[in-house]
């Protein structure tokens, strides 16, 4: 491998290793769980996301400095005390 390309490699390393501590923690839990927690917060704030044609609907949180996120095929009940953020497009890693 040419000075170059191992430059080039190391660059691209470091660029995916700075977006993974950009995103934070991120924690997949099952719809029920997540309801759950949402339920048990005070003044929670949940992020949601519509389903569009490749995607399920998507719901974000934070609890204790962690981001819990679920997918739903269809909409979830939410409780009706929370702060929603309706977002076109939430972006989460598969």
């Amino acid at each position: 491998m040419s000075n170059g390309a191992a430059a080039g490699a190391a660059a691209a390393y470091a660029a995916r290793m700075n977006a993974i501590k950009a995103s934070g923690v991120l924690v997949q839990i099952e719809n029920k769980d997540f309801l759950n927690m949402v339920e048990g917060m005070q003044m929670p704030v949940v992020v949601y996301s519509p389903k569009s044609l490749w995607s399920s609907h998507k719901y974000l949180t934070s609890y204790k400095g962690l981001a819990f996120f679920t997918k739903s095929k269809e909409p979830l009940r939410l409780p009706g005390d929370i702060e929603l953020i309706i977002s076109r497009k939430i972006s989460i890693p598969d």
